[in-house]
This record gives C-alpha cells, sequence and structure tokens, in this order.
C-alpha cells in the first residue's frame, strides 16, 4: 500500500484516520506554509517563512509587491530549492488584492505546476 504524506492542515479523512494526500498536494501545502510562517516563528530557523499575513496591514503598493516577490523567492530557492525548481514567480498588486503566482518543476517527477496563485486581501 502507497502511503502519502500527512495533508496539512492536519485532520481525520472520512474513516476517522489522519488525512494523507498526494505529493503533489504535499509541496503546494510546503510552499503556503513557508508563505503563511513569519520569519522568527519557528524554532531554530528563525529565517523561514514569506511573512505573508503582516503583509495584510502593510499599505499594498507595486513596492510591497516588488518586496515580496524577491524576498519569496530567496526563500523558496532556499527552503524547498531541493523538492521544487522556480521557474517564474511574480507578485502583482491590484487594489486591495495583493496576488503571488508561483510557477514550478518538481524536481523528483519532473512535472510542471503553472500558475499556482496564491491571492491576499490587503
Amino acid at each position: 500500500m502507497k502511503t502519502y504524506p500527512i495533508d496539512h492542515p492536519w485532520h481525520f479523512d472520512a474513516r476517522g484516520r489522519t488525512a494523507g494526500t498526494t505529493p503533489n498536494d504535499h509541496i503546494r501545502d510546503m510552499i503556503l506554509q513557508f508563505l503563511m510562517t513569519s520569519p522568527g516563528e519557528r524554532v531554530n530557523r528563525p529565517n523561514f517563512g514569506a511573512g505573508l499575513r503582516a503583509r495584510v496591514f502593510e499599505p499594498n503598493s507595486t513596492l510591497t509587491a516588488a518586496a515580496l516577490e524577491f524576498n519569496t523567492r530567496a526563500g523558496l530557492q532556499e527552503w524547498l530549492g531541493d523538492v521544487i525548481e522556480l521557474m517564474d514567480l511574480h507578485a502583482t498588486a491590484r487594489e486591495e488584492v495583493l496576488e503571488l503566482v508561483i510557477d514550478y518543476r518538481v524536481r523528483a517527477t519532473g512535472e510542471v505546476r503553472l500558475a499556482e496563485t496564491f491571492n491576499l486581501g490587503v
């Protein structure tokens, strides 16, 4: 029987067991964990995280989007570079929404995941 990683956030499946997920969804979960974790939040990993939650309280502008894009690109390459290869990453500030689009290749399978979009209402 093939085992899958534990789904994030942790929950029970329909059988009452710890829910699992597919390898591709697990990678997306890891990216989301990196985006939502604030730097300094993880013990022994003070540089882990993009701190996206804190961006809700910042003014939304092209400067904010550029800073987010730069920091996120560097962080994903550092923390998930052995799992994914970033092909493209761009952040866009439109009205009250900050949008982050990530294109990546899964290193283990070579599968390309295009336009994983993360929206943050600012």
